[in-house]
């Protein structure tokens, strides 16, 4: 899909963030990105009401644990938000989804497939009604597939244990992502690289564990962390078959 070449009437905003695969004891909890992307909505939007949030788990194949971990985590860490679920297996959960997902606030997408997910999506109409979500207003949130899906595209291995180039994104951010981009453990980092030097991906913007990008319409605004030594990467290609990348300031929440 081309990138966006517009920016949204109300600017839409997306938090892109990778969870945290191995947390530390000693850690905050990773639903301090999603209590983040909550904050983002303009107060105005959800005056004298609760904040809407739909939790889209279409990359797990709405395995109904996930659905269960997901809504137990809401009633522990946001009791005060109003949580709906959108399923899509074996038919959609709501009538008219559109008007559904419409109404929301925040959407968030659980990771998982991205390559399964946005197939369904596709199939269900679902990228032109989200873009209209996000150019209504509403934050687009989500890790791992819930943060590629809004991309280009990027390294998956949802197409088996290797990590290929995914580049069918809904491109609302013209741009690739990596998530889980830590060196020191993860070979996403070295294959993001390779894909951004041999053009099979563009510039590409990719995360460390605990790390968020927030784009307000298509640029990125700012970077958060839930960790003082993580952070994002600006990965282009140098013009000589290669790559290069900038380190971004980022900020913790706290």
């Amino acid at each position: 899909m081309p990138p966006v070449t517009h920016e949204p009437d109300s600017p839409g905003q997306v938090l892109a963030f990778s969870g945290l695969l191995e947390r530390e004891p000693h850690e905050p909890l990773g639903f301090r990105l999603l209590r983040h992307a909550f904050s983002l909505v303009p107060p105005v939007r959800v005056a004298g009401r609760a904040l809407r949030v739909c939790y889209v788990p279409t990359a797990m194949g709405d395995h109904p644990d996930a659905v269960a971990a997901t809504r137990a985590s809401y009633g522990r860490h946001a009791p005060d938000v109003e949580l709906s679920v959108l399923t899509l297996f074996p038919q959609p959960s709501h009538v008219d989804v559109a008007a559904h997902l419409l109404a929301q606030d925040v959407v968030h997408v659980e990771g998982g497939s991205v390559v399964n997910l946005v197939a369904v999506w596709r199939a269900h109409g679902l990228p032109d009604v989200l873009r209209r979500c996000w150019e209504g207003g509403a934050v687009l949130t989500g890790a791992s597939a819930g943060s590629l899906c809004w991309h280009l595209g990027g390294p998956t291995d949802s197409y088996g244990d290797a990590l290929d180039p995914f580049t069918d994104g809904l491109g609302l951010l013209p741009f690739a992502n990596g998530v889980h981009d830590d060196l020191a453990y993860q070979p996403r980092y070295d294959v993001l690289r390779r894909l951004v030097a041999d053009g099979t991906l563009p510039t590409a913007y990719a995360t460390q564990d605990g790390v968020g990008l927030h784009y307000v319409g298509t640029r990125l605004h700012e970077v958060v962390t839930l960790r003082p030594r993580s952070s994002a990467f600006r990965v282009e290609p140098d013009g000589a078959g290669g790559w290069r990348e900038e380190r971004l300031p980022a900020r913790v929440l706290g």
